[in-house]
């Protein structure tokens, strides 16, 4: 049977992965959002993560209506996965995606999911709601795996094509099906897990990895700051040891780090253990705003005469437009509460979305800086680099979020 792939949900995810697929198969990009279907068909991608020559030259027939997820046999589901307001799973885009699915679901496709979860949601909750909307019983007339999405916004040379994508099925033989597909586009290779729980897990303990990591450079830049010695000399110094694992100190954000470790902490605290490690870590950097914060206050208030910083950069890493979850939007709030006003730029960001998400008042780098008392360069953009380099703000104090 020809294998035709529907990719569900075309962000910094599924975009690129329908663009890799085109090349082998017949494919439907399917997204709810009209206006971004809109944009790829006229090869535009407003996230700036996918080149205009690709779009043009992909073969993805992009939609928005759901009916054309039944020409499809094997469907790639693709959507966010956040935590609410008390950091608990938040479900909408994964429920909402599975019931689109199983209402528009044929006979004898196979779904695979790549969102980050905890183990076993996959089949916990996302397959009883595939069964209620399509009539259809799992392992029966539809059949589902696992692969979880390794794309990192921004980042070039991890690309899709130059990771090993892990893949997993409910059987060998959905499994042996799913890993033939991605081989396609995952030239890094595939590796093949022993079933869908132990994917999930794979995935969500990459980011918590990472968080703890950041948790202890940050929680050592804390201390050292109180001796009175300056963390990057320190990082040096340790990093010429052999096998030492290089990581700094800052804002954690974003869409996977900040987020995913508390899906596996509430599955944990759902079978009863509560986890001390992983969220002693998130505390330590979901808090790290605050620190930053009182540094500016302590070494700088000769300065503040006029109560007035302009801030240089506010998504969640360097060289991207992804906002979600900036620490920025805290550091923000937290020189508020300091009674400091504060005006914002970046150049991947809209004005409405500096004044309406980040309640920042919007600077044009056309302006003059004669009302702020200092600049804080809080997320190292290219671009926002190169406007220092020509001297557009010779004239005041830098401050480097990296460096305080």
């Amino acid at each position: 049977m020809l294998t035709k792939i529907c990719v569900v949900g075309l962000g910094y995810v599924g975009l690129p992965l329908a663009i890799e697929f085109s090349q082998y198969f017949p494919i439907i990009g399917f997204d709810v959002n009209q206006e971004r279907i809109n944009q790829l068909k006229q090869n535009f991608d407003k996230s700036g993560e996918m080149e205009e020559s690709k779009l043009t030259q992909s073969q993805v027939q992009f939609t928005s209506n759901p009916e054309r997820i039944k020409e499809a046999n094997f469907i790639i589901i693709c959507v966010p996965t956040p935590v609410n307001n008390v950091k608990q799973p938040d479900f909408f885009f994964l429920e909402s995606a599975s019931e689109v699915v199983g209402k528009n679901l044929s006979e004898n496709s196979i779904v695979v999911y790549e969102s980050t979860v905890y183990p076993g949601c996959t089949e916990e909750v996302c397959v009883p709601i595939l069964e209620k909307y399509s009539g259809f019983k799992c392992g029966q007339q539809f059949k589902i795996g696992y692969s979880p999405e390794r794309i990192n916004p921004g980042d070039k040379e991890h690309c899709l094509s130059k990771v090993i994508k892990i893949v997993s099925g409910m059987d060998g033989e959905t499994l042996d099906k799913v890993a033939s597909v991605y081989s396609y586009v995952a030239k890094a290779g595939v590796h093949k897990a022993p079933n869908i729980k132990t994917a999930e897990a794979a995935k969500v303990i990459e980011n918590i990895q990472r968080d703890l990591n950041i948790a202890l450079i940050n929680e050592l830049d804390i201390i050292f700051d109180r001796i009175g010695i300056k963390t990057k000399d320190v990082l040096n110094a340790a990093g010429t040891k052999w096998n030492w694992h290089k990581y700094h100190p800052g804002l954690v954000g974003g869409h996977c780090i900040s987020v995913d470790p508390y899906y596996l902490t509430y599955k944990a605290e759902e079978l009863g253990y509560h986890p001390e490690v992983i969220l002693a870590g998130r505390r330590i950097n979901d808090n790290m705003h605050k620190f930053y914060v009182e540094k500016i206050i302590k070494k700088y208030s000769h300065l503040l005469s006029n109560h007035k910083i302009l801030i240089l950069g506010l998504t969640f890493k360097p060289n991207v437009s992804d906002y979600r979850n900036s620490g920025v939007k805290l550091l923000i709030k937290e020189l508020h509460d300091y009674h400091i006003q504060v005006s914002a730029y970046d150049p991947y960001l809209s004005k409405e979305i500096v004044e309406n998400h980040f309640h920042a008042q919007h600077w044009d780098p056309s302006l003059n800086l004669s009302e702020f008392d200092l600049v804080l360069l809080a997320v190292e953009h290219h671009k926002l680099l190169n406007l220092l380099d020509v001297g557009v703000f010779s004239n005041k104090p830098i401050l480097y979020l990296s460096e305080l």
